[in-house]
C-alpha cells in the first residue's frame, strides 16, 4: 500500500515547489518537471517490479485506511494487471508531455506544469481506487486540471472546447454519482467488493443498467 500511495501521490507533492519557482526561471522549471516526473514514472517501474503476473487477475499492493467511516467510505486501493498497464501508460506519456511542452508552452509555464502533475495524481487515483466514493473524487479531480488545460494552454476554439468538455463531464458525474449512491443503498458501504457482492443479486436488467451508467459516464 505504502509504493502505492507514493505512486499515487507524488506528482501532486511535487508540485508544490512549483509554486516557488520565478516566473523567469524557465530552463530550471522545465529541468525540474522533467526530473519530477521521470522520477514518478521510474517509482511506477517499482511497481512493474514487484507485480506477481501469475495473479495478474487479482488486486495486488492493496491497502486500506480509515476515512469517512460513519458513510462507508475508506481509502482503499489497490492494482490489477489492467491497472497497472493503465499506470505505467500514464506516468509514461506525462513525461513523454512535460519533454514536448518547452517548445509549445509560452504562457503561464509555472501553471501548466502545476496542472500536469496534479492531473496525473487524479488520473493514477482512478486507475488505483478500491472504493468508489474515493474513484468519483479522483475522477472529478482529473476533470478539472483537464479543463484548464483545454482552456488555457489549447489551440483554435480553445475555450469553446472547453466549456463542451465541462458540460458534457458534469453530466457524465452525476450519472456515475448516481449509480454510485445507489449502490451504496444496497450495501451501505462504498468499497468495490461489497457492490461486487451484491451484484449477482440483482435481476440482470439492472445489472446492465448500471453497466450502461457507468460506461456513459
Amino acid at each position: 500500500m505504502a509504493l502505492l500511495s507514493w505512486v499515487i501521490f507524488l506528482p501532486a507533492l511535487l508540485a508544490v515547489p512549483v509554486f516557488f519557482f520565478k516566473r523567469h526561471w524557465v530552463k530550471p522549471l522545465w529541468v525540474y518537471g522533467v526530473l519530477a516526473t521521470g522520477a514518478e514514472f521510474a517509482l511506477s517501474l517499482a511497481l512493474l517490479a514487484g507485480f506477481d503476473v501469475s495473479r495478474a487477475s487479482q488486486f495486488q499492493f492493496e491497502g486500506s485506511a480509515g476515512w469517512l467511516e460513519a458513510l462507508g467510505a475508506s481509502y482503499h486501493v489497490g492494482i490489477d494487471g489492467m491497472s497497472l498497464l493503465l499506470i505505467l501508460l500514464t506516468t509514461f506519456l506525462t513525461l513523454i508531455g512535460v519533454l514536448s511542452s518547452p517548445n509549445y508552452i509560452q504562457d503561464k509555464r509555472r501553471e501548466y506544469l502545476i496542472t500536469m502533475l496534479l492531473m496525473e495524481t487524479g488520473m493514477l487515483g482512478v486507475f488505483a481506487s478500491l472504493d468508489l466514493l474515493l474513484f468519483f473524487l479522483f475522477w472529478e479531480a482529473m476533470l478539472l486540471p483537464m479543463y484548464f488545460l483545454i482552456g488555457i494552454w489549447g489551440h483554435g476554439r480553445k475555450l469553446y472546447a472547453a466549456y463542451k468538455f465541462i458540460l458534457y463531464t458534469m453530466a457524465g458525474s452525476v450519472l456515475l454519482l448516481a449509480s454510485i449512491i445507489w449502490l451504496w443503498t444496497k450495501t451501505g458501504s462504498f468499497d468495490y467488493f461489497a457492490a461486487l457482492s451484491v451484484t449477482p443479486s440483482l435481476p440482470l436488467e439492472l445489472q446492465r443498467l448500471l453497466f450502461l451508467a457507468f460506461a456513459l459516464a
